[in-house]
């Protein structure tokens, strides 16, 4: 799918390798004031990576340190633009912004899940974010980011098993001043930011901060003539930040902090990108069936697919999407938080404390099919929200005459979660599940594409009107004499009469059955216990020791409410028997495919009298050792281990709780049994726990610096999420030591996913005025050759999941390079200019977590650039910006299109798509941005 060359930066690759030696490194700069030079030429970055500050080359971790004009020259405004410039990071988001997803090193937490938190934890001024997608908007000042490579538990409030993100904003000042920015850009790109700090008294100082963004979407939503008439994915937020800052003397200071983030936007749309079903002899010749039963029903129920009768001939990247009439996509979000984080100074040692709280409410909801056929939607009582509460207390100083440096600490947060997830069928669903049913692979009449037109036609009980009830009575009809041979005439007649009767229920469930009010509520509470060490053994020899206990405890319990009656009377037919009976083959197939389709995920009035309840604690110990040695001031080496740990949760998707088992032959859709209150347990899954290894060195000099690090990172239990058509599956993956039983479940087990690889990072700055950095990420992040589902191998690997044995995990690229230029000549008058370009080269990777070949995405190439005038003292600047200048193609992430598929995967070869079939599966994709470029103008005084 990608179509813009990766030799559209190689030339600046090229400079950038000769200028850095053989070592690349992406950017490490610190604020500039005006010039490419002062701190970010002597490269003494100060980050507080383990709650000291310290200059970065000192640090014996991998950690980025991405400052205030980095960001700026890159245009990022929100942390999934830290791509351009850290190349072991990846953050993108899917259906909702809600729950972006963010990775270090191929890992990371996939999906829209509320229940499952970040591999990849996000800290905003200390207060732990509980989710990603905190930081999918517009943060305001910034006054650095660091990105922490690696598990981290020991320094930070929350525990990471994978990384962190350490986000800290612009504080109040002492000394008046005030800026601003207006930029405009193309997609009619307005943003607004402003700020003003200054002293109240002697001892206080205040800022705020403000930013208003707003822009038309990326994707044109058209009619059936291809008609523009409205657009998706848009933007239109502000944030407000409040800061007092309480300063009475040299050993207290107190800051506290106040904000609020709204949106209000339509988000997110997706396109078709590929049908799934080829045709022909070999994988060379493959060619995609232009017969597609899921096409030919859509388009009989409505669906119009831009530029062109099907997905065939469309263009995904003409960015043009359909959606059912009064579904429009709405994002509606409302987080705010207020924290309070206070030093003192005892003169052997310094007292940190971080109280917050935060509330955060997101309303999604709207076409949930992605076509314009009206199958599924979420109404606008859907939301999730998260009270959350924290506070971190730590101590530190020093002993022995300073050959340690301590730090002891504890943790608490109490989380209310709250998901309302309302999904509703829409006014064409029935009639495209019974037609679903009667085209699949499994039922012996398989219907011609020519008679599914008829699938669009209500049923309105006349035999003569040509509508669906024909083609059920055909359906019937075709059973009743597959089935008489081996049967008898009585008993094939009563099978295949409760077959029809099932479809004809079926194809007239009413529009708006399904949820009504179905709650899930998940209450947290975690406590820990940490100290963090650094021993001093000799003058350049130290010894960094980190232990933390972490205890967890997790509540659950879910009220349902739903009017789909529909499902509750298929229930007490025959079906439940029919779809048992394995005898009966395609028969007991299609019964069961009635009934899980009937009664979809929640949607039977049989679940209102429920009452769901679960809970469960854990405890575990992490840590680190690290040993650290400079041979020459501006040296050091290290070798270090560390244990992460992430906690354990609930499958809060609405489907899961509905749908149990596996109907025959139209696998991977499951069939519905009635729930119990016991059922709740099931939801359940494991804490996910990493061991990593890391050897690595640093040398900064005043005008070049490089970096290396080789790591190992081995996965158990590993927390993964997938979207499977239906409902998302959550499974903690585990390697097996021996071969697997038949039924595939094993009696020993080690770590289900490994990350290997070596990052390189250097910067070179010759003159006063010119800075180049670079990066290299190879990673291999791998699943062992034989999985299964839980830590003691008594759970075979979901059947949806079956292409992850020995191969790279989704949204893992092998090979990342990044590499930016800054120059910053001197014009004369006091004026100085600005050229900036920045770039990042992905291998392939497959953005699926089943990794259907469908998903994979090609290599592609993305290219900043930023050229500008600034005032003396950069009291004003005019700057002219394009970001994916070169307008590359390509997605964050591919999904099954929901339900859009007719019969089962072929997993007889472990292969599919390309090397096999997926039997008429649509596929979507959530875009990248395309090219955007404007100009912005800023001030301050």
């Amino acid at each position: 799918m990608q179509r813009s060359p990766i030799f559209a930066s190689a030339s600046l690759v090229a400079l950038l390798c000769a200028l850095a030696t053989p070592a690349i490194a992406q950017d490490t700069a610190s604020p500039a004031t005006g010039s490419a030079d002062d701190a970010e030429t002597t490269g003494e970055i100060i980050v507080t990576a383990t709650r000291r500050a310290s200059p970065l080359s000192n640090v014996p971790i991998a950690v980025s340190a991405v400052t205030a004009q980095s960001l700026q020259n890159s245009g990022a405004n929100d942390i999934r633009q830290l791509n351009q410039l850290a190349p072991s990071l990846l953050v993108s988001s899917t259906g909702s912004e809600a729950n972006g997803t963010a990775r270090i090193r191929g890992i990371g937490t996939v999906g829209d899940n509320p229940g499952l938190e970040s591999s990849v934890a996000v800290f905003i001024d200390g207060v732990y974010r509980s989710r990603t997608g905190a930081g999918l908007t517009d943060l305001g000042e910034i006054e650095r980011i660091e990105v922490l490579r690696g598990p981290q538990g020991t320094l930070f409030g929350r525990n990471a098993s994978a990384g962190l993100l350490n986000i800290v904003t612009k504080g109040p000042s002492f000394k008046f001043g005030a800026s601003g920015e207006v930029t405009y850009g193309n997609y009619d790109f307005w943003r607004v930011a402003g700020r003003v700090t200054g002293p109240i008294s002697e001892t206080v100082a205040a800022s705020l901060d403000g930013v208003y963004s707003r822009r038309n979407g990326f994707l044109d939503v058209v009619d059936a003539t291809g008609a523009k008439i409205g657009d998706t994915n848009d933007r239109n937020r502000y944030l407000l930040r409040g800061q007092l800052l309480f300063e009475p003397s040299s050993d207290l200071s107190v800051r506290l902090i106040a904000d609020y983030t709204n949106r209000d936007e339509s988000c997110c749309g997706a396109v078709f990108i590929d049908t799934g079903e080829e045709v022909g002899t070999s994988p060379s010749n493959y060619t995609q069936n232009p017969t597609n039963r899921i096409v030919t029903i859509l388009s009989a129920l409505g669906t119009k697919f831009p530029n062109g009768a099907t997905p065939y001939t469309q263009d995904p990247y003409a960015r043009k999407v359909s959606v059912t009439a009064g579904r429009n996509y709405v994002s509606d979000l409302k987080d705010w938080g207020l924290s309070g984080e206070i030093n003192y100074d005892f003169g052997g040692a310094k007292l940190t404390s971080i109280t917050a709280y935060r509330d955060y409410k997101s309303k999604d909801y709207g076409d949930y099919d992605y076509a314009t056929a009206d199958l599924l939607y979420r109404d606008p009582g859907t939301f999730r929200q998260f009270r959350t509460f924290t506070q971190e207390l730590r101590l530190q100083g020093s002993a022995f005459g300073e050959a340690l440096d301590w730090l002891v600490g504890g943790y608490y947060a109490n989380e209310k979660l709250t998901l309302r997830d309302n999904i509703r069928f829409g006014a064409d669903y029935g009639r495209f599940a019974a037609c679903r049913l009667m085209a699949g692979a499994g039922n012996t009449s398989n219907l011609p594409a020519s008679s599914l037109a008829l699938c669009g036609v209500p049923i309105d009980g006349n035999p003569l009107t040509p509508d669906v009830g024909n083609l059920i009575a055909g359906t019937q009809a075709s059973l009743n004499a597959a089935l008489t041979p081996a049967l008898g005439a009585t008993q094939a007649g009563a099978i295949s009469g409760g077959l029809g009767a099932g479809l004809t229920a079926l194809a007239n469930i009413p529009s708006g059955a399904g949820d009504t009010d179905t709650r899930y509520y998940q209450k947290s509470e975690n406590w820990a216990l940490f100290t963090h060490n650094i021993v001093h053994l000799m003058d350049r020899l130290d010894l960094t020791l980190g232990l933390r206990y972490t205890h967890e405890s997790k509540r659950f319990n879910a009220a349902l409410n739903n009017n789909n009656a529909t499902c509750a009377a298929l229930q007490s037919t025959s079906l439940p028997t029919l779809a048992s009976n394995a005898a009966l083959g395609s028969a007991a197939a299609l019964a069961g495919g009635i009934l899980t389709l009937g009664c979809l995920g929640n949607a039977s009035t049989s679940l209102n009298s429920l009452n769901l309840r679960d809970s469960f604690s854990d405890g575990e110990f992490s840590g680190t050792a690290v040993l650290s040695y400079k041979p020459t001031s501006s040296t050091l080496l290290y070798g270090s281990y560390s244990r992460g740990y992430k906690a354990g949760g609930y499958n809060l998707d609405r489907f899961e709780l509905g749908n149990r088992g596996v109907a025959p032959a139209i696998s991977p859709i499951t069939y519905f049994t009635p729930r119990t209150n016991a059922d709740a347990s099931s939801l359940q899954f494991g804490a996910e726990t990493v061991d990593a290894f890391e050897v690595g060195f640093k040398v900064s000099k005043r005008n070049w610096g490089v970096n290396a690090a080789l790591f190992l990172q081995e996965f158990s239990n590993f927390q993964l999420n997938t979207f499977n058509g239906t409902s998302f599956v959550v499974q903690n993956i585990n390697g097996c030591k021996s071969a697997k039983a038949a039924n595939g479940t094993c009696s020993d087990t080690k770590p289900g996913l490994t990350s290997r690889g070596v990052e390189l990072e250097a910067y070179v700055a010759p003159t006063r005025n010119f800075r180049a950095t670079a990066g290299l990420t190879y990673a291999r992040t791998k699943f062992a050759s034989q999985l299964v589902g839980n830590a003691n191998g008594t759970q075979p690997l979901d059947p949806a999941l079956f292409l992850l044995e020995g191969a790279d995990n989704s949204n893992a690229p092998r090979w990342v390079t990044t590499a930016s230029i800054t120059w910053t000549p001197e014009l004369g008058g006091g004026l100085s200019g600005l050229v900036y370009v920045d770039s990042r080269m992905t291998s392939d990777y497959n953005t699926g977590s089943d990794l259907y070949p469908e998903k994979r995405q090609d290599g592609y190439t993305v290219t900043n650039a930023r050229i500008g005038i600034r005032g003396p003292d950069q009291r004003w600047a005019v700057e002219f910006w394009g970001q994916n200048i070169f307008n590359s193609d390509y997605t964050q992430v591919a999904f099954n299109s929901p339900l859009q598929s007719s019969s089962p995967n072929n997993q007889s070869t472990g292969q599919l798509g390309r090397f096999g079939t997926m039997s008429n599966q649509l596929f979507s994709a959530y875009l990248a941005e395309p090219r955007t470029y404007g100009v912005t103008v800023r001030g301050k005084f």
